[in-house]
């Protein structure tokens, strides 16, 4: 068994402030609680396996978790955790990955909830096409489009007023994936409900290649 590796202290110390704060637990509650988390646990809290942010970014949970622990990550809103990802050489849409998931193990939201209330729901796919195909078949679906950056992003508006934010990525002559994230849910059963959604209308965009 490997030996878990905690943060510094003072650092450690400011992870249990910020779920406390969260939580309203009290400090040997939360601190509690913190300590129980052990390392295996970190890819099923953040929602995303060990091996692929390994590949994607170098790291493993364990090292992100130290890393930004050490910077006081826990105390600092999403944008500025994610800038400073970014900052270490991680892609965009791996920096947002990443920050999710740190927040999500350091209690600091749920699993589809945004850092100070409301809910996304997130729903990803690979296509056996080139992604300007991709993009083009997602543009010509019945949606209300907003704003769009050929072959990259496209954000949408739904009528109940929530938003969807849409990533194309590359992955070769004739490989590339879409990233779904619809925001501003109103909590858990409507993520739920959404993210099931997508994943039905991108596995019918799938049959249509």
């Amino acid at each position: 068994t490997k030996e878990i590796v905690m943060p510094k202290q003072k650092d450690f110390k400011r992870v249990v402030r910020s779920r406390m704060e969260k939580t309203g637990e009290s400090y040997t509650a939360a601190r509690l609680q913190l300590v129980r988390k052990k390392e295996a646990d970190f890819a099923k809290l953040a929602g995303m396996s060990d091996a692929s942010v390994k590949k994607a970014t170098g790291r493993t949970w364990t090292e992100w978790v130290k890393t930004l622990d050490e910077v006081r990550a826990a105390d600092k809103p999403h944008r500025e955790i994610a800038r400073y990802v970014s900052s270490t050489g991680t892609p965009d849409w791996w920096s947002q990955m990443v920050t999710v998931g740190y927040e999500r193990i350091r209690g600091l939201r749920d699993k589809g909830q945004r850092r100070g209330g409301g809910y996304e729901a997130h729903k990803s796919k690979t296509f056996a096409v080139p992604v300007k195909k991709l993009f083009a078949a997602f543009a010509k679906m019945d949606f209300d489009v907003r704003s769009a950056t050929p072959n990259k992003r496209m954000r949408l508006a739904w009528d109940d007023g929530t938003t969807v934010e849409v990533m194309f990525t590359s992955k070769g002559v004739q490989k590339s994936a879409v990233e779904v994230t619809h925001q501003k849910l109103p909590d858990k059963s409507a993520a739920e409900k959404m993210k099931a959604w997508w994943g039905e209308r991108l596995n019918a965009l799938a049959e249509s290649f």
